[in-house]
């Protein structure tokens, strides 16, 4: 059988982003700018350096500006066009080039797993990648490519990871794995927020994915959970029965933009990277050392 390549990803963002109120009243949190740039935008542009030519963005009701920022703007690109403002303008028709981009409504919050199946009849019957908007990984190689790579190999779903401190595992979803090669896992198993000293390992589960098509028939199976919700985690443990599942072990520095502290943190972080902030970095040490 001819390997299949992944030329496609899944972008969830219909959720409330209720952690976020009241600042995602009326603005998606997807939308929360890093500096001056979108989360979202962040995620874009890593699919595309991945090599990803389509995206689906499953959408909400009230993700309508997610929508418009991929568009043209003609407005605003005649404005800085008038102004002599050619450097704006250039970045911002950029935006509106980066990528093939097809919208799906999710009409109604049934969780990340039914996000996934309002995708189907776009993904046909090839592997796809799935992006989360709570996750950024700052990296030489994107981190999507690193499970592409991985992909490619073993013709079997692959899932991002990053070690945490034991400290801090009962945070986040984790692997039961046997260690393959280099930073390759195989999944056995797969745990949401362990109770301390019970944890199978300290590898945390990264919104990156690469999976194939017979998750969707797995996702239908799958119950359920208390609220009601559909989670691709339970459509990957029953795919897990069928077929192997791969963890990959990226190289980079995870951010994850997902509560508040997270957000600051990340904000703080890509600020400080910048060339035209260094007088950021100052005012954070000025800042600390008078408080």
């Amino acid at each position: 059988m001819d390997k299949q390549k992944v030329t496609k990803a899944i972008l969830p963002v219909a959720g409330l982003g209720t952690r976020f109120l009241p600042a995602t009243i009326a603005s998606p949190k997807e939308m929360l700018p890093l500096v001056d740039k979108p989360v979202i935008q962040y995620l874009v542009e890593e699919a595309v350096a991945s090599g990803i030519n389509e995206l689906i963005m499953v959408t909400g009701r009230t993700k309508r500006t997610i929508e418009d920022h991929f568009d043209y703007s003609y407005d605003l690109e005649h404005a800085l066009r008038s102004r002599g403002k050619l450097d704006l303008l250039k970045e911002i028709k950029t935006i509106s080039n980066l990528a093939n981009i097809v919208y799906v409504r999710q009409k109604e919050p049934l969780g990340d797993g039914h996000a996934i199946l309002c995708a189907k009849q776009v993904i046909n019957d090839e592997p796809f990648a799935v992006l989360f908007g709570d996750d950024l990984v700052d990296s030489k190689d994107p981190c999507l490519k690193q499970l592409m790579e991985v992909y490619e190999k073993y013709q079997d779903p692959v899932i991002a990871v990053a070690e945490v401190p034991e400290s801090e595992v009962s945070r986040y979803g984790v692997i039961k794995a046997e260690h393959l090669e280099n930073n390759i896992y195989q999944i056995f198993d797969m745990v949401e927020k362990p109770e301390k000293h019970k944890e199978p390992s300290n590898l945390a589960i990264v919104g990156k994915y690469i999976v194939t098509p017979d998750i969707f028939e797995n996702i239908k199976k799958a119950k359920p959970g208390k609220d009601g919700e559909i989670r691709l985690i339970d459509g990957l443990k029953e795919l897990m029965k069928k077929r192997p599942l791969y963890a990959c072990k990226f190289d980079g520095t995870w951010y994850s933009t997902g509560h508040k502290l997270d957000f600051l943190k990340a904000t703080v972080a890509y600020a400080l990277k910048r060339e035209d902030l260094k007088e950021f970095k100052d005012f954070l040490k000025k800042f600390l050392e008078n408080n």
